[in-house]
């Protein structure tokens, strides 16, 4: 799959964002690796807060999902949810860094803009569609982007990148 010679960087990013009109607000903060760290530094921040798994299949197919940052699956169940051939297992740090241009604990949907269009799917937990404002970063750890989920969705099609939503399958509740 055609790879992007330049990583969007997260100024070009925010450059992006406000060419295109999307208002978002921008916080700087202490690098954040996991969840609970981020929920520990940036738990303050108003809007639905979120977390991204890098996946891929036995296809080498790659999928970016980004859920509640209290939701929890079971990597066997969502198989069938993202359509995934075969296992479902994270994706290496590798093919984070070639695929999306970013580190570990910088994941977000906005990292899909370094991928060329149809090479990582993506998946958008349906809830987060119905939030106000919804929390990501911005290519880096050390911000939290704060935007509606619908510009989030626009700045992604715009970039020839589709965004499936999804329930959580049945039994998986939130926080469970």
């Amino acid at each position: 799959m055609p790879q992007i010679d330049t990583p969007l960087g997260p100024d070009d990013l925010l450059s992006r964002l406000r060419e295109r009109g999307i208002a978002y607000t921008l916080v700087e903060h202490p690098p954040v690796l996991t969840v609970e760290a981020m929920m520990a530094v940036c738990g303050d921040i108003a809007g639905a807060h979120t977390k991204n798994l890098f996946l891929r299949d036995n296809k080498k197919t790659y999928f970016l999902v980004t859920l509640h940052h209290d939701a929890a699956i079971d990597l066997k169940a969502f198989r069938s949810v993202l359509g995934a051939k075969g296992g479902l297992s994270f994706a290496s740090a590798e093919a984070l860094r070639e695929q999306l241009g970013v580190e570990s604990g910088a994941v977000s949907p906005l990292a899909v803009l370094n991928a060329a269009p149809g090479s990582v799917r993506i998946f958008l937990q349906d809830s987060l569609l119905d939030e106000e404002r919804i929390n990501v970063h911005p290519l880096v750890n050390t911000r939290t982007l704060t935007l509606a989920p619908a510009d989030l969705v626009a700045a992604l099609r715009d970039e020839g990148h589709e965004v499936t939503p999804f329930a959580l399958p049945e039994g998986r509740a939130e926080g469970a």
